[in-house]
């Protein structure tokens, strides 16, 4: 159990800070021209109110189908306006390894994460990434979703090579792709589907899925959601 759980670990802590949200108009950098209509510039130069505060429960499971091993874990999560992330856990089930090596660990590893306050090594901006409007992703467009290609400006495994999925705002709601490089020697590679919502005008994470392919361990998968309480201070109805 050791390589999946060890890798499991590394991997789902560059997803608790995947896409990290930045507020305020994100600049263009990279482009000569853009149309006003197109999704990339609606994203690009959208307003955002930045999220600076919440506590939320979230519930994180993962599984090893070869092992016959998962686990669940429940926890009260909080970020408070200077920056400082903790958590408390309330429930927890199933393998113990699995628990400690790889639950632990990602809100262990995501509370380091924010002590070291780095959030924009990973935000889906002309900073990390440049961003395609080709004919595929065009003709994929389905309802008032457009489907933007995202290609990291470097190997890190923080950033996606994939694409995002923005509505005819150019509000995100979903990025989705392949880690454009492996955190560790046990993964082939790392598939991620991080999905997004609007509550209370502030645009927040609210599930995260992925599956690894680890060497021995074979497919690994993980899952992670969010039940805000309150954002920036205000209280979220249910």
């Amino acid at each position: 159990m050791k390589p999946v759980t060890w890798c499991l670990t590394a991997i789902l802590a560059c997803l608790s800070v995947a896409a990290r949200l930045q507020g305020g108009r994100n600049a263009i950098t990279g482009f000569t021209t853009l149309d006003a209509t197109s999704p990339i510039e609606r994203f690009l130069t959208r307003d955002e109110l930045p999220l600076h505060a919440y506590r939320a429960q979230r519930t994180l499971r993962a599984v090893n189908k070869r092992f016959h091993a998962e686990a669940t874990l429940e926890a009260i999560t909080e970020l408070t306006a200077d920056g400082t992330f903790r958590y408390q856990i309330v429930r927890e089930e199933g393998s113990e390894a699995i628990r400690k090596r790889v639950l632990h660990a990602v809100l262990r590893d995501e509370q380091r994460l924010w002590q070291r306050g780095d959030p924009r090594r990973s935000s889906v901006s002309p900073e990390n990434y440049t961003f395609l409007l080709d004919e595929v992703t065009a003709a994929a467009d389905v309802g008032d979703e457009a489907l933007i290609a995202i290609k990291p400006l470097r190997r890190d495994a923080l950033l996606v090579d994939g694409r995002i999925a923005v509505n005819g705002s150019g509000d995100l709601r979903r990025v989705e792709g392949r880690l454009s490089k492996s955190p560790s020697f046990w993964t082939s590679r790392v598939d991620v589907i991080r999905l997004y919502a609007r509550i209370g005008g502030v645009r927040v994470p609210i599930s995260t899925t992925s599956v690894a392919h680890v060497k021995i361990a074979g497919r690994s998968e993980f899952e992670m959601t969010y039940c805000y309480e309150s954002i920036n201070g205000q209280p979220v109805p249910h």
